[in-house]
């Protein structure tokens, strides 16, 4: 195989979206499954319920679209990467309609465009109702398979390959030949996110940072990875999987929050149901930690017509939405952080890019807005095809991988640590503790653990709080700033801390 080509590693939106921008240069795209319904349980875009934010309606523009991405962004978000991103929504629409995808439309053939909190018009196009994401990795892996330069290989990503001066050449993948080395031109990642790192989670349990820990092991530079998103109303089951999702589309169209007694949780607080989603997370949360049990009532709404994947999750519970308000409480949803990238998604290391939930692109600052996230995916990936289609190929079996680690996964321990202490809300007490264990764990090999190091060592020293990210021993806000942090970094933390030195946090920028 020939350096000259693009390794993507990712078969959600991102990485199909940046497969194809690429053609016609050769691609190999490298898939935890075959392209298809198989690829459903591993993605997060396939449980996308939301929609695709796009300012398309008549009273609706650009501009008004990035105003309410910076109000979410709780003042970290960044204004050109904002600006361009709802840009692109109304094309992207169009190609997505290209590609065949069929969106829901009214009685007079337009867009149906749904409400969801913190958009200040009806902006979210969808397909299905509530499938969205299903219908979107449809109609992007039948466009995938037909097209000629892009060759998929099923595995996962082991190492990435660098050369002397650190250079990003390939990457090892684990496949069921054995490793395979993969040289490239540029290796493009598009893992998604790390929700599976929490027990509680709407997330595939396979998201656990994989792509977050390969880059941070190979040097790269990570932002804000402190923020992660906890959706208010996963479906509350007693279940060790991930939790099924009551969509934000459901609040948009009039569903209310309340206890056990009837009564509003969200009355008095500013935008009420419609709030942004850590306003709504956190009301709950505060319900739910004495005991108390919160439902989502929405009787009124014809779930069964308008939201059947909600319904098909409520009736596998043993549940009638249309008699029984749901019970729900928040669970880790997305990733705002991750792999620092500039507005062409480069990341710190030459010759690699990263594309979608694990990439930090500035978009979405502390708190993500509702359905910006499959579109801020395929906005990426333009510019990045664009900027790998510019590169000089690479002279062919440059550069190494370094040893993989191995050791033991330890995911329970990871989980329990992070929900227990990473979670919601946060203290220094508890992240300290976070960091040390996750740190012993790194080291003998999880990448799971690498990945929650790399959360807990920034929350430790952000001692604020800011969207999602919510200190108790830190209620207010300082001057808004990014954090930026390595792995190197990381581990300085947790020996600080072992070592019961003071000054832990210097070694974040």
């Amino acid at each position: 195989m020939t350096a000259d080509r693009v390794v993507v590693v990712g078969a959600g939106i991102a990485g199909l979206a940046t497969a194809l921008r690429l053609a016609p240069l050769p691609v190999t795209l490298l898939s935890a499954a075959p392209l298809g319904a198989e690829t459903a349980t591993d993605t997060a875009t396939a449980w996308a319920q939301g929609g695709i934010a796009a300012a398309i309606g008549a009273d609706d523009d650009p501009v008004l679209h990035a105003a309410d991405t910076l109000s979410a962004g709780a003042g970290l978000s960044d204004p050109e990467v904002a600006r361009r991103v709802a840009e692109a929504g109304p094309g992207l629409v169009a190609w997505l309609c290209g590609l065949g995808l069929a969106f829901d439309r009214g009685p007079d053939g337009t867009l149906a465009l749904g409400l969801e909190a913190a958009h200040g018009r009806r902006r979210i196009v969808k397909a299905g109702g509530d499938a969205t994401g299903a219908a979107v990795l449809r109609a992007l892996a039948r466009a995938v398979s037909a097209c000629p330069s892009v060759t998929v290989v099923v595995g996962r990503a082991g190492a990435l390959m660098q050369d002397g001066a650190g250079r990003v050449t390939g990457l090892v993948a684990r496949t069921g030949r054995g490793p395979v080395a993969l040289p490239a031109r540029a290796v493009v990642l598009a893992t998604g996110g790390l929700g599976g790192l929490y027990r509680s989670t709407t997330n595939p349990a396979g998201a656990t940072g994989s792509g977050l820990a390969l880059a941070a092991r190979a040097g790269a530079v990570l932002r804000d990875v402190e923020f992660v998103q906890f959706h208010p109303t996963a479906i509350a089951l007693a279940t060790d999987g991930p939790l099924p999702l009551a969509t934000e589309a459901l609040r948009g169209e009039g569903a209310v929050l309340i206890d056990a007694g009837g009564n509003r949780v969200m009355a008095g607080i500013s935008g009420a149901e419609l709030a942004p989603r850590d306003v709504v997370a956190r009301a709950i949360a505060l319900r739910t930690g004495r005991g108390e049990a919160v439902f989502l009532d929405a009787r009124r709404l014809d779930i069964a017509r308008r939201f059947p994947t909600v319904a098909a999750f409520c009736r596998a519970a043993g549940l009638d939405p249309a008699v029984t308000p749901i019970p729900v409480r928040p669970a880790a949803h997305y990733h705002m952080g991750g792999i620092r990238v500039d507005g062409c998604g480069r990341s710190s290391l030459p010759g690699l890019w990263a594309c979608g939930e694990v990439a930090a692109t500035g978009l979405h600052g502390a708190n993500r807005l509702a359905s910006n996230s499959l579109l801020e995916a395929m906005s990426f990936a333009v510019p990045i095809a664009a900027d790998i289609q510019g590169m000089e190929a690479l002279p062919a079996g440059l550069g190494r991988a370094p040893e993989e680690a191995s050791g033991p996964e330890a995911l329970p321990e990871v989980r329990a640590v992070m929900e227990a202490q990473v979670g919601l809300v946060r203290e220094a007490a508890g992240l300290g503790s976070a960091v040390v264990r996750l740190a012993a764990l790194a080291r003998a090999g999880s990448a799971a653990a690498t990945a929650g190091l790399l959360v807990a060592a920034a929350a430790l020293g952000r001692e604020e709080s800011r969207g999602a990210h919510w200190r108790t021993d830190h209620p207010g806000q300082r001057a808004p700033r990014s954090t930026e942090i390595t792995l190197s970094q990381a581990f300085a933390i947790a020996k600080t801390l072992g070592d019961a030195l003071p000054s832990p946090f210097e070694a974040i920028r």
